[in-house]
């Protein structure tokens, strides 16, 4: 009797296929567009304080909520939304969450009216040069510089819910940082999309 082959290195998520999915086509990709970043950001804010899974396993619960995460949508919100979101049990339901995010698709709409973008926000924070890749977990910070001063310009601009951690997580899911492990096969792939 034969032996299966091991599962393949991850960095995350091995053994739980939505979470191996995002880890293999997903986490570390460029992500430059307005309504992919409004999206990231929120999700990371949501994920404040619980495990990415737990986001993860309602993005698509979240996207119907939030209606695909069109930011002119959103921003329109009020009251009687805030209550349909804080009911609809395919999201998480935190009222400051909730707020932050309605909040920040009105952030984002300001900033364009300013003449800024969301993705030219964001990707001011990537290092150059780009740090080398983490060997082991322990490598991976939860904040940098970098991300606190993003977190900053991010709240000057309007945002909430975007601390330097949360703000760190963005950078590493959007690609504006590759945190993919030295040994993760992923990491080859991601570094030739983020050039």
């Amino acid at each position: 009797m034969s032996t299966p082959d091991p599962a393949p290195f991850r960095c995350f998520g091995t053994g739980d296929p939505l979470y191996e999915r995002y880890h293999d086509t997903e986490w570390g990709r460029p992500v430059r567009g307005e309504r992919e970043l409004y999206e990231r950001i929120t999700l990371e804010a949501f994920q404040s304080g619980l495990s990415w899974i737990t986001v993860l396993r309602r993005r698509e619960g979240f996207r119907a909520a939030l209606a695909g995460f069109d930011p002119e949508v959103v921003a329109a919100y009020g009251e009687d939304d805030v209550a349909r979101l804080l009911a609809d049990p395919g999201i998480i339901r935190n009222r400051l969450k909730v707020e932050a995010a309605i909040a920040n698709a009105r952030a984002l709409l300001a900033l364009h009216e300013r003449g800024g973008s969301l993705s030219g926000l964001v990707w001011s924070a990537a290092p150059d040069p780009a740090p080398p890749a983490p060997r082991e977990p322990a490598d991976v910070p939860a904040l940098t510089p970098a991300s606190t001063a993003l977190a900053k310009a991010l709240k000057a601009a309007g945002f909430r819910f975007v601390g330097p951690t949360t703000a760190y997580a963005t950078m590493q899911a959007c690609g504006v940082v590759d945190d993919h492990l030295v040994r993760c096969p992923v990491r080859a792939q991601v570094e030739v999309d983020r050039v």
